[in-house]
C-alpha cells in the first residue's frame, strides 16, 4: 500500500503546486508526518508556518491521504476563514487603531466562533457549519463549510500556536509601517494582548503543534506574491495584489512571523525546516 500512497501524494503535490517531488523526498519527509498523525492517540493538531510556506498544501495532502488510505475523517480548518467581516474590522479600526482594518494579526479573527467549532468537535456535536473567507473580496463568503463527521482535527494558520511577543521586541520598531503608522505602539500591544488571552485559550485545546520554519522572513514576499497570483488564476480573477502593495501588506505580519521563526522550534512537537524554494530540508520530531 505504501507505493500507492507515495504515488498518490506525488500526484496531489503536482496538482496543488505544479512541481514534481520525488518519491524519495515524499517517503523521507511527507510520509512520516502522516504516520505521526495517524498513529497518535491525539486527535487535534495545529499546523503553522509563515505566509507561503506550504502549510495549506501540506494540510490538504494530509487530509486526502488520511481519508483515502487510512479511512480517517478529517476536519480541516484554516484560521484565515475566521477573519472578521470588513465591516467589523472597520468598527475595530475606529475603536482601537486604524491598522486593524487590515486582516491578519490576532484580534482580526472571530476567535469565539473558532473556539466553539473546536469544542463541538471535541464533544462530537456534528454537523459543524464553519465559515469561509473570500480573500479577493476581503470579506466573509456567503458559502459555508459543513463537516458532518470527523475523527481528526487539523487547524492551519500563520499565527497558530504563537506565544505573546516579549516587551523588548514588541516595542522595537522593525519596519516602516511600525515606525510611521504605529508610533504610539497601540496596534501591536492590542494584537499581542489577544495572543495572551483568547488565542491562548484556543491554542491550548490542541494536542500537538507542527511548525513549518522558513529560513528567514526575506523569502516571504516572493512566496506570498506567487501565492497571490496562483489564487487569482484558480478563481479566474485577474485582480491580485501588486508586489509594491504586497510589500506593505506583509509588514503587518513581519514582527510576529519573525518571533515565531525564533521561538516556535522550542515549543512545537514537530519542526519542518524548509529552504528558499519551500522544500523540506530537515525535520525534527
Amino acid at each position: 500500500m505504501q507505493i500507492q500512497i507515495n504515488t498518490f501524494i506525488q500526484e496531489q503535490l503536482k496538482h496543488l503546486t505544479n512541481k514534481t517531488f520525488s518519491k524519495k523526498y515524499i517517503n523521507q519527509y511527507i510520509v512520516p508526518i502522516i504516520k505521526n498523525i495517524n498513529d497518535s492517540k491525539n486527535d487535534k493538531f495545529i499546523i503553522a508556518g509563515s505566509q507561503g510556506s506550504g502549510k495549506s498544501t501540506l494540510t490538504a495532502v494530509l487530509k486526502l491521504v488520511l481519508e483515502k488510505f487510512y479511512k480517517k475523517k478529517v476536519m480541516l480548518l484554516s484560521i484565515d476563514d475566521y477573519y472578521l467581516s470588513k465591516n467589523k474590522r472597520l468598527k475595530l479600526s475606529k475603536k482601537i487603531h486604524p491598522l486593524l482594518i487590515t486582516r491578519g494579526v490576532p484580534g482580526t479573527h472571530n476567535i469565539a466562533a473558532l473556539r466553539k467549532d473546536i469544542i463541538n468537535f471535541q464533544k462530537k456535536k456534528f454537523p459543524i457549519v464553519a465559515p469561509l473567507f473570500n480573500k479577493l473580496k476581503d470579506d466573509i463568503s456567503s458559502k459555508k463549510k459543513i463537516i458532518k463527521k470527523a475523527e481528526i482535527l487539523l487547524l492551519e494558520g500563520w499565527c497558530c500556536g504563537s506565544t505573546p511577543i516579549n516587551r523588548e521586541y514588541l516595542f522595537n520598531n522593525i519596519n516602516h509601517l511600525e515606525s510611521t503608522l504605529d508610533k504610539n505602539k497601540l496596534w501591536r500591544q492590542y494584537y499581542n494582548s489577544q495572543l495572551q488571552k483568547d488565542y491562548k485559550k484556543v491554542f491550548s485545546l490542541f494536542d500537538q503543534q507542527i511548525y513549518i520554519q522558513a529560513p528567514s522572513f526575506t523569502y516571504i514576499l516572493k512566496w506570498r506574491y506567487a501565492q497571490e497570483k496562483s489564487n487569482a488564476l484558480k478563481s479566474k480573477n485577474e485582480k491580485f495584489m501588486k508586489k509594491t502593495d504586497l510589500r506593505k501588506f506583509i509588514q503587518h505580519y513581519e514582527k510576529l512571523t519573525k518571533w515565531m521563526i525564533k521561538t516556535m522550534p522550542a515549543k512545537a512537537n514537530m519542526i519542518i525546516k524548509i529552504d528558499s524554494n519551500q522544500k523540506i530540508k530537515k525535520m525534527v520530531i
